[in-house]
Formats: C-alpha cells, sequence, structure tokens
C-alpha cells in the first residue's frame, strides 16, 4: 500500500506521535512526514506510505500557509505560549494601524534566526536537545520568503492580541515571525496557537482526521483516503518511455534526447520529472541534466517496483 495521508493534527502530539498512530493503525512500517508541527500546532501534516516515503525530499519546497496568534508585549524564550516569560513591556498604546505599518517589512525575501526549539543542528545536536539542558547558542540568521501575510484580527489591550494569515516557503517559523513583528513594534510578542492550512496541493478543508484513519484502516478501506504518489507530483514536468527504455529505466540507465517524449512544456535543466511508462504508469522519477555531448540526458534516481499510479 502506497500513497500520501493529509492529516488534520490536533493540538498535543507530536508530528511523531501521529506517525506512531498511523503505523498502528496500518501495521504499515515505511510511514513518514513531510514536515514537522510542534505539538502545539494542529492542521496539515502530509504522511507517506510505502513507496511514497521515497519522494518526501521532492516535497519539501512546497508553499505552506498558515494562521497564528499572538500576543504583545512580552516574549518567552521558546517564542511562544509554552515557553517562560523572560521579557515583558508596556504595548498598551499599540494599534492596529501600528501593527498594518511593521508588516510589510516581513513579506519577501527576509532573514530568520531559527528558534532553539527548533530542530536545526549545531555541531551534530538538534537546537531543541540544547534548549532541554538550559543552553543558548549562536545561531546564524536563514534566508526564507514569506508570500504573503495580513493582519485578520487586533484586540487593543494591555497586552494586546492579533491575528495574522501566512503564505511562506518552507523552512519558516512561525513563532520566530510572530517574535520579530513584536520586536519590529518595540514591545516584543510570542505565538500563542498555530493552524497550518495548506501544503503544496493539499488544504486543511480536505484533510481527514487520525480518527478517519484508524476508522478506514480497520475496515481495509486505507486506500480510499490515500492519494496516489503520481496525483501528489502533478506539478513535476512528466516523460513517457516506451517498453524498451522502461526495462532501462528500471535498471538505472540514463536516457538520451529522443529516448523519452516530454509531455506538455519541456522541463528545466536540473528539473526533476516523473517518468511514466506507455500504459501510464509511474515508474520513476528522474532529472535532466546536459550530457558530455551538451544534449539533455534524463537519469533516473528513485525507481518504483509496481504501480504508483
Amino acid at each position: 500500500m502506497d500513497g500520501v495521508l493529509n492529516i488534520n493534527k490536533p493540538s498535543g502530539p507530536s508530528s511523531h506521535d501521529v506517525v506512531a498512530i498511523i503505523r498502528r493503525a496500518t501495521r504499515i512500517k515505511r510511514i513518514g512526514h513531510t514536515g514537522t508541527l510542534d505539538p502545539l500546532a494542529s492542521g496539515v501534516l502530509v504522511v507517506c506510505i510505502g513507496s511514497a516515503t521515497r519522494v518526501i525530499e521532492y516535497m519539501s519546497g512546497w508553499r505552506k500557509s498558515y494562521r497564528a496568534t499572538a500576543v504583545l508585549g512580552a516574549e518567552t524564550d521558546s517564542e511562544d505560549v509554552t515557553g517562560e516569560v523572560i521579557r515583558e513591556s508596556d504595548c498598551s498604546h499599540v494599534t492596529r494601524d501600528d501593527l498594518d505599518a511593521v508588516l510589510p517589512r516581513f513579506v519577501g525575501q527576509i532573514l530568520q534566526v531559527p528558534p532553539m526549539v527548533s530542530a536545526v543542528k549545531y555541531k551534530g545536536r538538534r537546537l531543541y536537545e540544547l534548549a532541554r539542558k538550559g543552553e543558548v547558542v549562536e545561531r546564524a540568521p536563514r534566508p526564507v520568503e514569506v508570500y504573503s501575510l495580513r493582519v485578520t484580527d487586533f484586540q487593543p489591550r494591555e497586552k494586546p492580541s492579533f491575528a495574522i494569515e501566512v503564505s511562506c516557503s518552507g523552512g519558516t517559523y512561525i513563532r520566530t515571525l510572530c517574535a520579530d513583528i513584536g520586536k519590529a513594534l518595540g514591545c516584543g510578542a510570542y505565538m500563542t496557537s498555530l493552524v497550518r492550512t495548506g501544503v503544496g496541493p493539499f488544504e486543511i478543508e480536505d484533510a481527514v482526521t487520525l480518527e478517519q484513519v484508524e476508522h478506514m484502516a480497520s475496515e481495509g478501506r486505507l486506500q480510499e483516503i490515500l492519494h496516489p504518489i503520481d496525483e501528489v507530483l502533478v506539478d513535476m514536468p512528466m516523460v513517457v518511455v516506451s517498453q524498451r527504455e522502461e526495462a532501462l529505466v528500471m535498471n538505472g540507465v540514463i536516457l538520451a534526447e529522443g529516448q523519452y517524449e516530454v509531455i506538455g512544456s519541456s522541463p528545466s535543466v536540473a528539473e526533476h520529472v516523473r517518468i511514466h511508462a506507455q500504459d501510464g504508469r509511474l515508474i520513476a522519477i528522474g532529472v535532466i541534466r546536459p550530457g558530455p555531448d551538451g544534449t539533455p540526458k534524463l537519469k533516473p534516481e528513485k525507481v518504483f517496483a509496481g504501480s504508483e499510479g
């Protein structure tokens, strides 16, 4: 059984916990997710089953969208409500207009310092492992991209609260975005809730609950809620090979231009493509690169033993 689940993760369990629950329900060992959601967060968690785990790397660059809430006037060591307050300030004067005025600074390509509770590695160790021991280390800023950012609610009070909707690149820390917005307003902020509303082609409206997964698995109907690998990678360019070339692809042989047919627009050099057999089966993921003679060559990277379509 191979495919992808669009899970609506509840707040509370970790992403690892979700994978463990699905593993027990399905009795399938090869399961992984495409991007961690913290225990506090809820929403879309893309979970790959069976052969789909082999294409997780091609999903890491997917655009993500979130809804988040935050409180102004305080900072925590985790940048969210689960941490200890390390600084407070008066921000009763901050208005919705003030908030709207600083948001353009955080749209486009920006730099973020990964929070200490993140999974980023420092000298071979995860930052969250160091944070649990009370250690704080210097972290280099990392580039991320925020495609859109807007305020959806603002509540003026001694410690004003606000809500935002964000569309961003993978690797963007929303808790850090909230904290940085607070710093831009001169009073600090920490995130109080987070919902991931979309990952690539998956939307929260179409996500299934863990209870639904357990129910469908118990009835032997899991396939009904699994998205085929080919459907998930539909934005990846597609090429088709003949029966003769299919055998070559299955053995990892590089194909020259003319040994495969491009469907739709031509992929660019170094772009990954889906390789299909003539009967429509997805048989491999490959990459097109120039050969020694300068002409495009198709190199299989991930070969699938059976039908994945």
